[in-house]
């Protein structure tokens, strides 16, 4: 079975191991002119870019993307990134791995994310908002894909259960701080947290990778979602018109700006909230994502991608204060330079 996971490797290793491969393309060296096969293989801990500098044609014709793969190689950093030069990989056996060791997965047991999802959706008041999140939340199509789904390719919550996680969390922020503000609605805002990203589940695949359906990439999730739950009011009798409309807002808005694929900017305080409070989540969920995924002594991350930004430390920020040592924003991770 698998080991040497990529969260693990270290410069000068040498590996035989088991990987996903997500990204194949044969390129060309810039100074050697002569052609490699460039792979992106990952596990359940991360990705890490790898070469094959012998026999390209061969091995590009006997594995594909979203294959797992048993590899030889060795680890080397190249402009100070760790990529692993791979010396023989051939098609793994069915009986020679477990699928859970090749995608991430939230640390959270996904039956109690249900379950509190669904006590969520208990303490609705609204008994037209309480009937349409049961229909939704109990569809057996949905429950089941819910308890996999991430809630991105990349950006956040990008591991198996992401897209639960981030509901519940979401729903946690909402409970926390509608209260302070008298004039929320606070079953619509609920009603949002718990379906605005519902499209998701029919834009990703999250199988053997992440990516997106065709549908995924045609339409996106806000629409795919907004369909999903036009069903749902249309099997209610009598569900209110206004209220669907809310909902249809709701979904809608809640990336709050057009620049961001919003096709509406949020129109009244629960959509604003909305937008706000799941701009806060994901994006300190893409920071714990970063501060886990490297075990390091640096007080600075990487730079990451969704934030645009390297990330800071604070205990070791702290730790070299308390030791009367100095820092410098120059130690930052600011190299986004391509690798050849």
């Amino acid at each position: 079975m698998k080991s040497d996971f990529v969260a693990e490797l270290q410069a000068e290793q040498s590996v035989t191991s088991f990987f996903l491969i997500t990204v194949k393309e044969v390129r060309t060296g810039q100074k050697s002119g002569k052609p490699y096969l460039q792979l992106e293989l990952r596990d359940r801990t991360g990705s890490i870019d790898a070469r094959v500098f012998q026999n390209i044609e061969s091995v590009a014709e006997t594995v594909r993307v979203n294959e797992i793969v048993k590899v030889k190689g060795r680890v080397d950093l190249w402009q100070g990134k760790k990529q692993l030069v791979i010396e023989q990989i051939r098609a793994a056996k069915a009986d020679e791995y477990e699928l859970g060791d090749f995608l991430p997965h939230t640390k959270r047991d996904v039956e109690e994310l249900f379950a509190e999802l669904r006590e969520c959706v208990a303490r609705v008041g609204n008994p037209w908002i309480q009937r349409l999140l049961e229909d939704v939340v109990n569809d057996p199509g949905v429950a089941l894909r819910l308890k996999r789904a991430p809630a991105g390719k990349t950006m956040h919550h990008a591991y198996i259960g992401g897209l639960l996680e981030h509901i519940v969390s979401l729903c946690g922020l909402c409970q926390r701080v509608a209260p302070h503000y008298p004039e929320i609605d606070g079953d619509l805002l609920l009603c949002g947290a718990i379906l605005h990203d519902i499209g998701k589940l029919d834009e990703l695949l999250y199988e053997r990778s992440f990516g997106y359906t065709t549908e995924g990439q045609l339409l996106g999730h806000i629409v795919l979602g907004l369909q999903l739950l036009e069903k749902k009011m249309d099997a209610i009798e009598g569900f209110p018109s206004d209220l669907r409309t809310l909902i249809q807002h709701l979904v809608l808005s809640h990336h709050g700006r057009e620049e961001f694929g919003s096709p509406k900017l949020p129109a009244f305080p629960e959509a604003l909230m909305l937008h706000y409070l799941d701009d806060l989540d994901s994006k300190l969920a893409a920071m714990r994502e970063s501060f886990e995924a490297e075990k390091g002594e640096t007080e600075w991350t990487a730079k990451n991608w969704s934030l645009q930004r390297p990330l800071l430390r604070l205990d070791r920020f702290r730790q070299r204060e308390e030791s009367g040592g100095k820092t410098s924003a120059a130690s930052a991770k600011n190299d986004d330079s391509p690798v050849d």
